[in-house]
């Protein structure tokens, strides 16, 4: 399990087969503690702490080129997780919800977006340079950091 190189100035993480950094795979999907996650710019919503600051930054990038992103949703608690199955289904089932314990939002690593036709184009050409994919078919809302980009 080599270092990644990151979008954070040459900054490195372990990262495992899955590519979840080794120092939140110790915690688990869902239990990310406080001390772990950052706050995304001035909103309520959190992400793992390098995650945090990319997507602020992208934000704000954004902002300058006249585009607006929103967020709807970040870092879900293994109990949201269960919730959000429960009422909207399991993805495998044709449904909205990854296995509780396996989403990319449980680890911090995923953010869904409120994005106007603008915005997505704009994250479709720009995410990337933030280390942010597009990576789930039928939610061009849901994007995911990927420290190794």
């Amino acid at each position: 399990m080599a270092a990644q190189n990151t979008p954070d100035a040459g900054r490195t993480y372990k990262l495992n087969a899955k590519g979840i950094p080794e120092d939140l795979v110790a915690y688990g999907n869902g239990k990310i503690p406080a001390n772990a996650l950052g706050q995304v710019g001035g909103t309520r919503h959190k992400l793992w702490a390098p995650a945090a600051q990319k997507l602020t930054q992208m934000i704000a990038d954004a902002q300058q080129d006249g585009v607006k992103i929103g967020i709807t949703d970040s870092y879900r608690p293994y109990e949201e997780q269960v919730d959000l199955a429960r009422r909207k289904g399991l993805y495998s089932q044709g449904g909205l919800a990854a296995k509780p314990g396996t989403s990319e939002h449980g680890w911090g690593m995923a953010t869904d977006l409120d994005l106007n036709p603008e915005a997505l184009a704009w994250m479709r050409k720009n995410a990337d340079r933030y280390g942010f994919v597009e990576n789930v078919k039928r939610e061009s809302w849901h994007w995911a950091f990927r420290p190794n980009t």
